[in-house]
């Protein structure tokens, strides 16, 4: 099978009932975001990104779930999206804010060739693709293999303990992690907060994204580099 050739008929726009939802979080790039949720849907679910129960609900759980996330991410932003998988959140990050600068880091080799297609498919300038571990990209020898972002996020990837000892070494100073959690979060703050610490980061702050405009709304865990 080609690079992102459709594997079955499906409707990529999103439903009537988030349209609204779906125009207010990518503007004039809407078209854009439906050619990827298009991808998802096909070439995606083919190749194992994406599963094969998730394609109707690609905008709620998945595009619009990530896209609100830009609200606590400043303009011109550089972001690391660690463990990108099949783009979320980065690529819709790339694809709600063109000013944004972009990093995906993916270390399966399906996945990163995938994440290459999609890039130039969409023809996402302000995005590049790295094939590797997060640990593997903090600087060695006073010279990193990523330069640290402003904003590292993280969705689906791991506990926070993990997560906080991955990502926050890619975090410029003054820069913040963003992982997308769900329910659990506070609990899960609380059940990491020391191994946070001791990573480098300050107190996690649970919020809320996409309060009035999805529901119901996407939890983040913000934690912030401590400078030491």
């Amino acid at each position: 099978m080609n690079a992102l050739s459709p594997a079955s008929p499906v409707e990529p726009a999103p439903p009537p009932e988030l349209h609204s939802a779906a125009a207010r979080c990518f503007g004039d790039r809407l078209e854009l975001a439906v050619r990827y949720a298009e991808v998802l849907m096909t070439d995606g679910v083919v190749r194992g990104l994406v599963g094969p129960r998730e394609s109707s609900r690609i905008w709620d759980r998945h595009l619009l779930n990530c896209a609100v996330v830009a609200e606590l991410i400043g303009p011109g932003a550089r972001v690391i999206d660690v463990g990108s998988g099949a783009g979320l959140p980065g690529i819709v990050l790339a694809l709600a804010r063109p000013e944004l600068r972009i990093v995906l880091i993916e270390p399966l080799a399906r996945r990163a060739t995938f994440l290459d297609e999609v890039v130039a498919k969409l023809g996402l300038e302000n995005t590049t693709v790295v094939r590797a571990r997060a640990e593997e990209c903090v600087p060695r020898r006073g010279r990193p293999r990523v330069e640290p972002a402003d904003v590292v996020t993280a969705r689906a990837v791991a506990p926070l303990d993990r997560l906080a000892a991955w990502c926050l070494p890619l975090v410029a100073p003054g820069g913040r992690l963003l992982a997308l959690k769900g329910e659990s979060a506070a609990e899960e703050v609380e059940t990491h907060r020391a191994a946070i610490t001791r990573a480098g980061g300050a107190a996690p702050v649970v919020r809320q994204c996409g309060v009035g405009i999805i529901n119901p709304s996407t939890i983040v865990v913000d934690i912030g580099r401590r400078d030491v």
